[in-house]
């Protein structure tokens, strides 16, 4: 271990600590997994033989040892996990999403700010190889002036998960929260703050106590953008659909990164988060007044994106490739969809800041 690298804690070890930031982080030589939350299990030391296993967030907070620590509870425990964590003068990085109101989000920017620490949110899917190809083929202008964008996040799920904070009431959460808070994103990532949105929200479910679908409608002035999402869709359509002045773009399937990750795959080499060629998306516009009809290679996801970009945040100063405020954004638009929804009208998005 260098003096360079930052010494990281997990605050919780469920999916995301044992499939995302665990294997993230050990395979970055600029971090050092130096600690995980375990209140009861003693799961983190059969993976990670070397970490300190704390049974006491506070008692974690206090070890001046660490310099970073990574939320990655359920979302109703982010607010009061991340505050206390910067209260002790540590770098943070929230799972997504980054909280459960705005309010609550401008509380831990002003803490950030005031105490001088980075504050992020994992957004890792701007580092899907899908999501980086839609955007080289916008800002490559393959598609003349684009003028719709719809993404999609389905999956199969016709069962109420027990044992499972996402499908309880109390949680707050739903799949607005859990995977708009991704689609959002990309959308603010892509085309900036929308001037409104209408949404409806819906619980499919038989049994359901969250939202389980949602169509999702962003204004913008020149492209009109709309983000859907079921746990009712087992056979999936295009993840994403382009049409420009020019042409369209349609690209199928997922990032193969989760799924590697899932299997024990380290993110290391120059294969990692390739797609196979039957995968790529299919491109049909006119270049230079010629008809083009192809498949477009997939870009190679790569999420150690983002944990290398908060290690040269801390060490050196350089700005964040995902910021609390964007995070804050996200949160802003989702309290607009839930209000869109129950109030059956468009709402205006102000820029927070």
């Amino acid at each position: 271990m260098t003096t360079q690298q930052i010494n990281t804690a997990l605050a919780s070890f469920g999916m995301s600590g044992l499939v995302f930031h665990g294997p993230l982080l050990t395979a970055n030589s600029s971090f050092h997994l130096s600690a995980i939350l375990e209140r009861t299990k003693n799961e983190a030391v059969k993976k990670y033989p070397g970490v300190s296993v704390f049974r006491n967030y506070e008692e974690l907070c206090r070890d001046d040892g660490i310099e970073l620590i990574v939320v990655n509870t359920p979302d109703h425990l982010h607010y009061e996990m991340a505050r206390l964590a910067l209260e002790h003068g540590k770098h943070v990085v929230v799972e997504k999403p980054f909280t459960q109101s705005f309010a609550q989000a401008r509380g831990l920017i002003d803490l950030a700010r005031k105490n001088n620490l980075i504050l992020s949110v994992f957004q890792n899917r701007r580092w899907d190889g899908d999501f980086m190809t839609v955007k080289e083929v916008i800002e490559k202008g393959l598609l003349g002036k684009l003028v719709f964008f719809e993404s999609h996040f389905d999956r199969y799920r016709n069962f109420i998960q027990e044992g499972t904070w996402k499908e309880e009431s109390s949680s707050g959460s739903g799949i607005l929260f859990n995977l708009g808070s991704h689609m959002i994103d990309q959308a603010l990532d892509l085309f900036g703050t929308p001037l409104s949105v209408f949404a409806d929200l819906r619980t499919m479910r038989s049994g359901g106590q969250v939202d389980d679908s949602y169509d999702i409608w962003m204004e913008y002035p020149d492209v009109q953008v709309k983000l859907c999402s079921s746990y009712l869709v087992r056979e999936p359509g295009p993840r994403y659909i382009l049409h420009g002045t020019e042409g369209s773009f349609l690209k199928w399937g997922i990032d193969p990164q989760e799924e590697a990750l899932k299997a024990g795959i380290l993110p290391k080499g120059d294969a990692w988060g390739e797609e196979a060629q039957g995968e790529w998306g299919l491109l049909h516009t006119s270049i230079n007044g010629k008809a083009v009809r192809e498949r477009y290679k997939t870009i190679p996801g790569n999420y150690n994106i983002y944990y290398n970009n908060i290690y040269q945040a801390i060490r050196a100063g350089q700005p964040l490739a995902v910021t609390a405020e964007q995070a804050a954004l996200v949160v802003r638009v989702i309290e607009a969809c839930m209000d869109s929804s129950r109030l059956r009208r468009v709402i205006p998005i102000s820029l927070p800041f």
